[in-house]
C-alpha cells in the first residue's frame, strides 16, 4: 500500500509538473505579442478599385510607425494594363485612416513586391522580390524616392551560388550585423548573413523554420518580420496547410515562432494567432503598445486584447 501511494505521489508531481511546463512554454509568449483581436475599422486599407494603378493590391507590404507618421509601402497591380507589380506609398497620423501618395506609383522601374522596410540612421533600405521571385535591395534618403541597388546574391555554406527562387526578404540587425531571412517557393524559411548588404552567405543549409508539423502551416511558410523582446526573437510569419497553394486561392494565416538565437525556432503552441486568411503579419508599436497589420489582398488591423 505504501509503495502504491508512493508511486501515485510521483505520478502526480511529475504529471503537474508536465502541465506546468506546458503552461511556461506558452507564456514565453507574452500576451501583448500574440492575443490580438480585429479593430471595428477593418481593412483601413484596399486596393483603390477599377480603373486605379493599384485596383487590387497583394503579397506583404509594409508599414513604419516613423516618429509621428505611419508610413505604408505597398504592392499595387492592375492585370487589364500590365502584369508587372508596382511599388505604392500611403501615410496616416493615427494608423487607421491612410492617404495615397499624389505621384504613385513612386517605383516603376523594376517588378516589387513582399518589400521589408527598415531606416538605418537616415537611409530607408528596402529588400523586395522582383521578377521570378529574385530579392533584390533598393535604397531611400525620404523612404518616396527609390534607387535600385541590385538583386541580391545567396550562396550555400560551401560558396555554391543558390539560383532563385528566393523571396520575402526579411532583415534583422543586431550588433552591426546583417541577417537576412528567406524562403524559396514558400518550403521553409533560410537564413544568411552579410557584410555588403548584396552578398549573402547561409548561417545553415537547411531551413531555420520548416513547414510543419501543424496543420495550418504543413505545406507552406514565409517569414514577414522579426521582434526582440526580454532576450528572445519573436519571428511572425505567414503559412498554409492547403496543398493546393500554388494553383488556386487558398487561406493563410499568421504565426508566431520564438528563439535565443535567431536559428532554433519555436512555434508558438495556439498558432495561428490570425486565422482566417489574415496574413503577412507587422507589428507595430504605438507608445511601447502592439498592434498588428495583415497586409494580403488587403491591409487589416489588430488591436491587443485588453
Amino acid at each position: 500500500m505504501e509503495k502504491f501511494f508512493a508511486l501515485s505521489f510521483l505520478c502526480l508531481f511529475f504529471c503537474s509538473c508536465g502541465d506546468s511546463n506546458i503552461k511556461n512554454d506558452i507564456d514565453k509568449f507574452p500576451a501583448e505579442l500574440v492575443e490580438f483581436e480585429p479593430s471595428e475599422m477593418n481593412p483601413v486599407f484596399k486596393g483603390g478599385g477599377k480603373g486605379s494603378w493599384d485596383e487590387m493590391i497583394r503579397e506583404r507590404g509594409f508599414i513604419l510607425h516613423d516618429g509621428d507618421l505611419y508610413r505604408m509601402w505597398y504592392t499595387g497591380y492592375r492585370d487589364t494594363v500590365s502584369n508587372i507589380k508596382y511599388l505604392g506609398y500611403a501615410t496616416s497620423e493615427d494608423g487607421i485612416h491612410w492617404e495615397r501618395y499624389k505621384d504613385n506609383p513612386i517605383f516603376r522601374g523594376k517588378w516589387t513586391e513582399d518589400m521589408f522596410v527598415q531606416k538605418v540612421g537616415s537611409i530607408y533600405y528596402m529588400y523586395a522580390e522582383g521578377t521570378n521571385d529574385r530579392a533584390h535591395l533598393l535604397t531611400s534618403k525620404d523612404g518616396i524616392h527609390w534607387e535600385e541597388i541590385g538583386d541580391l546574391v545567396i550562396e550555400k555554406r560551401d560558396g555554391e551560388i543558390i539560383e532563385p527562387p528566393y523571396g520575402t526578404p526579411t532583415l534583422w540587425i543586431e550588433d552591426g550585423k546583417w541577417y537576412l531571412f528567406y524562403e524559396r517557393n514558400d518550403m521553409g524559411v533560410w537564413l544568411a548573413t552579410s557584410n555588403d548588404k548584396l552578398h549573402w552567405k547561409n548561417v545553415q543549409d537547411d531551413p531555420v523554420l520548416p513547414m510543419g508539423p501543424g496543420e495550418y502551416d504543413k505545406e507552406a511558410v514565409a517569414a514577414n518580420q522579426i521582434v526582440k523582446q526580454n532576450g528572445y526573437y519573436y519571428l511572425y510569419y505567414h503559412a498554409t496547410g492547403h496543398p493546393e497553394w500554388m494553383t488556386k486561392e487558398v487561406d493563410w494565416s499568421s504565426n508566431v515562432a520564438r528563439s535565443k538565437d535567431l536559428i532554433n525556432w519555436e512555434k508558438y503552441p495556439d498558432n495561428p494567432i490570425i486565422d482566417g486568411n489574415f496574413s503577412s503579419p507587422i507589428l507595430v508599436f504605438e507608445g511601447g503598445k502592439p498592434v498588428l497589420y495583415t497586409m494580403h489582398a488587403r491591409v487589416d488591423r489588430f488591436e491587443h486584447k485588453n
